[in-house]
């Protein structure tokens, strides 16, 4: 049989079949091939009668990522907010680079428009080629979009705690019952509600990966696992003018003669998003090459 490892417990894997859950163990040569399956992965597997099993063996992935532990995504539904708690725009730039590295794509939701309407920077990313919505969990706004948007598509719900992951997604399946966490205002921010990774089958085709917030995509290998110089791939308005500047190592932050520091200054990139580059880019030049080249 095959299947989708939905969830991940304690040496456990539960895999959706389709037709139930097959709760299984994995076979010894996964440990000794030091190879782990993951959330996400299709495998086959033997089934017993008794509703457990074995997994045999990994289909092969198309992406994967350490934090948290999930493959073979399809689209990166990146949860933000203008209110409480206020997602810093660098969390989102770092989340769709390393998407974009994975060539996975990204989809960037406002959620509680009802209570604030970043428009500017919906603008940004709707300006730099993401495809945006704006969303209510409390009043259904965007809901039949969002739902039209990833129906078939394996997805990864993420973003920085608080912003109503779980709360989006409870609308998107009445009767799903997943934990809300309550915001602290003095705080800004909220409890984790979602302890661990765990896909959902939505009636539209979908399947959903609630995962525990942008903590777990943080300082992946330091900056998104790659050298400096592959970064200027990683944001995707970048691309026209890749090859026009007047070095061939320009790295685009405060050279002359750089064909992306011109847009920037013409309004065709938005200074948030290079300055989220620049960032990055420091903190990959940061990470010894040993270190890079262990993670590869």
């Amino acid at each position: 049989m095959e299947g989708i490892i939905c969830k991940a417990l304690s040496g456990f894997y539960y895999v959706d079949c389709g037709g139930g859950i097959v709760t299984c163990r994995a076979r010894g040569k996964f440990r000794h091939e030091k190879v782990k399956p993951l959330v996400g992965d299709r495998v086959e597997i033997t089934a017993q009668g008794d509703g457990t099993g074995t997994v045999d063996a990994l289909l092969p992935r198309k992406n994967q990522f350490q934090r948290p532990a999930v493959a073979n995504i399809d689209l990166l539904v990146i949860v933000a907010s203008g209110a409480i708690p206020v997602t810093d725009p660098f969390l989102i730039d770092r989340v769709t680079a390393m998407a974009q590295r994975r060539e996975v794509e990204s989809l960037i939701c406002f959620n509680k428009w009802d209570l604030e309407q970043p428009d500017a920077l919906l603008e940004t990313y709707r300006k730099a080629g993401f495809p945006t919505l704006r969303l209510s969990a409390e009043t259904g706004e965007g809901v039949a979009e969002l739902s039209q948007f990833i129906a078939g598509k394996v997805c990864a719900f993420t973003g920085n705690s608080g912003v109503g992951k779980s709360s989006l997604l409870n609308a998107l399946e009445p009767g799903f019952g997943l934990p809300v966490g309550e915001v602290s205002e003095k705080l800004g921010r909220g409890r984790h509600t979602t302890r661990h990774v765990e896909l959902f089958r939505l009636k539209n085709g979908a399947v959903v990966a609630d995962t525990p917030g942008f903590s777990s995509f943080e300082e992946e290998d330091g900056a998104l696992g790659c050298p400096p110089e592959e970064l200027q791939y990683a944001f995707r308005e970048f691309q026209p003018y890749l090859g026009s500047c007047r070095f061939l190592d320009c790295a685009h932050v405060k050279e002359k003669g750089c064909a992306i520091l011109e847009a920037v200054r013409g309004g065709e990139i938005a200074p948030s998003r290079h300055s989220s580059y620049v960032r990055l880019y420091e903190l990959a030049k940061a990470v010894p090459q040993w270190q890079r080249n262990a993670g590869t």
